[in-house]
């Protein structure tokens, strides 16, 4: 028996287990993959305080030893389901069972991939995700976006104010972001646009070398951007917690700045919550926040 079982190791999960020890419960963190989440696909991270330049390891790493030196419990484990019975909530993983008196959910988004061949290979490698946190390293540079919605337009916009050229690589024969955002970048100098293409494969062994595009004729083209920022949308993995959480039409567990679930007892922190702004820091203070409403809900 816990006091708190946190739902996924990332900057939100390890950041709740570290207040949560701090508050005087007993705390275990389950992670199905890696300790530090999605930070570790970062080869290089400047905007998070305290910390002029880190890597996402690095930092995965530092938090991780925080947690545990806090005296949380952490296991390599994925959370199948989650039941409340009375005051208790059992979790049950691909390994065991736990019951705890509170529940953190921190399982975050995960990028979508495009499914093209040596994609996966090369994340942190020359393809990124997020502007805000990697388009600095790509300053006076040609990069390319993959995407045509307001998430891949708002990459584009960011990137053009910076980047030397941005080419927009779009699958359909139009950019399906707000009329007039996309407008205001087509009309950039240093902005390009191709419809009616995919990609095809990423090409590199250690780093990104160049992009083979293809058309709905079937051409093909290889282009040499220096990094490539995919921007086809976020995938939360909520599924599991839909018996104890309302999720919105693309899978969010619907929470505000408090935290709060449906359930009393279940508190929601980082990227899988509905919320505008996901990064390192506001993960962190999720993570802050939900455990100290845990907390506050087992005194009570």
């Amino acid at each position: 028996m816990y006091d708190i079982i946190i739902i996924g190791g990332g900057p939100a999960g390890l950041t709740a287990a570290i207040y949560a020890r701090r508050g005087g419960k007993s705390a275990l963190v389950l992670e199905k993959a890696s300790f530090g989440g999605q930070i570790t696909y970062s080869p290089k991270i400047e905007n998070f305080p305290s910390l002029v330049s880190v890597s996402g390891t690095e930092l995965a790493d530092k938090m991780m030893e925080q947690a545990l030196f806090q005296g949380a419990d952490v296991e390599l484990e994925e959370a199948i389901s989650v039941e409340k019975a009375g005051d208790v909530f059992k979790v049950t993983t691909d390994f065991s069972e736990y019951e705890a008196k509170a529940v953190i959910i921190a399982t975050g988004a995960k990028h979508r991939l495009l499914g093209a061949e040596g994609e996966e290979n090369l994340v942190g490698k020359g393809i990124s995700f997020c502007a805000v946190c990697d388009g600095a390293f790509y300053k006076d540079k040609e990069v390319m976006v993959i995407g045509g919605g307001n998430s891949a337009v708002v990459e584009a916009t960011l990137l053009a104010e910076i980047c030397k050229k941005v080419t927009v690589v779009q699958n359909l024969s139009y950019l399906t972001a707000e009329k007039t955002t996309a407008d205001a970048l087509i009309q950039r100098e240093n902005v390009e646009v191709i419809y009616s293409t995919v990609v095809k494969e990423f090409v590199g062994e250690n780093d990104l070398e160049a992009v083979v595009l293809k058309n709905d004729n079937g051409e093909e083209i290889t282009l040499k951007p220096e990094g490539v920022f995919v921007a086809i949308g976020l995938a939360p993995e909520n599924s599991a917690f839909e018996n104890l959480a309302q999720l919105n039409e693309q899978g969010y567990i619907v929470a505000d700045e408090s935290c709060l679930t449906k359930t009393e007892g279940v508190f929601v922190a980082g990227d899988c919550r509905t919320k505008q702004v996901r990064q390192i820091a506001t993960a962190t203070a999720d993570g802050a926040v939900a455990a100290l409403k845990a907390i506050e809900f087992i005194d009570r």
